[in-house]
């Protein structure tokens, strides 16, 4: 399937690995040139090769997105490398694992500035030049705690929540102009986060993590972890033309695994 997205721009934030690194490499695969930011370096030039692979141009930014002052800057210098972005893929790194109740405000603070500010900015930043050619997508990788709390995972559950709620806000803003705005939600899906939270849970449990996993993918449906390719896949598809009456929505991607209709 030709999603007619080629020569496109795209902005993939924390891409320097897991989803971040397969929703870029995806958009790649279908001729989008792309700009992808991360904060390790190294890990973020290879993203940009595996880009470059697919005869797209593409180019990397070193930018902690707790920094969330700086999304203006990010988008005028994507702009000026590669030109206007039209897709914006959101995504960001998750929280420590902890239960809802008595944490530092300050980290709560401090995980609302690394998850939600910059989400926000950068969107502000990027969507009135959609809204005035015409065309974009906004895409946001959250997390399945919005739609069935995680346990353990308070922070996230609640953060990834506000974006959710944001995300809808915003689709009926700009559907008019040719712009929709989409939530994508992982399941387990392979990658060096989930790895970290079976390894948590193996040592809150009292598990190996090997375990830890097998249990875990015994309640998936699909009896297996999803790869970030497939993950990146569906995020492209949102981004394609024949997504373009596809806005305000939250499509999973997680085996079956999320158990609420």
């Amino acid at each position: 399937m030709d999603l007619g997205i080629a020569g496109k721009v795209a902005l993939v934030t924390a891409a320097s690995s897991g989803l971040g690194r397969a929703m870029a490499v995806a958009l790649a695969a279908e001729g989008v040139h792309v700009a992808v930011t991360g904060r390790n370096e190294e890990r973020l030039e290879a993203t940009v090769r595996a880009c470059t692979e697919h005869g797209v141009r593409a180019t990397g930014l070193v930018w902690d997105l707790a920094e969330h002052e700086r999304a203006e800057e990010v988008a005028r210098r994507v702009a000026d490398e590669l030109g206007p972005v039209d897709i914006l893929v959101n995504n960001t790194g998750g929280p420590p694992p902890t239960p809802v109740q008595g944490q530092d405000p300050q980290l709560w603070q401090d995980q609302y500035g690394s998850m939600v500010l910059p989400v926000v900015r950068l969107t502000d930043a990027v969507v009135g030049g959609m809204r005035e050619r015409g065309w974009g997508r906004v895409i946001t990788s959250t997390s399945s705690g919005p739609i069935t709390p995680i346990p353990n995972l308070g922070l996230s559950n609640t953060l990834r929540a506000s974006l959710h709620a944001w995300s809808k806000t915003l689709s009926s803003e700009i559907a008019a102009d040719g712009v929709t705005a989409n939530v994508i939600v992982p399941g387990r899906i392979a990658t060096p986060r989930v790895e970290s939270l079976d390894r948590a849970q193996a040592e809150r449990e009292g598990l190996s993590v090997e375990e830890a996993s097998a249990r875990n993918r015994a309640g998936i449906p699909a009896g297996r972890y999803g790869s970030p390719d497939e993950y990146g896949a569906v995020a492209a598809f949102l981004a394609g033309r024949q997504a373009a009456y596809v806005t305000g929505s939250v499509v999973r991607v997680d085996g079956g695994q999320i158990p609420s209709v």
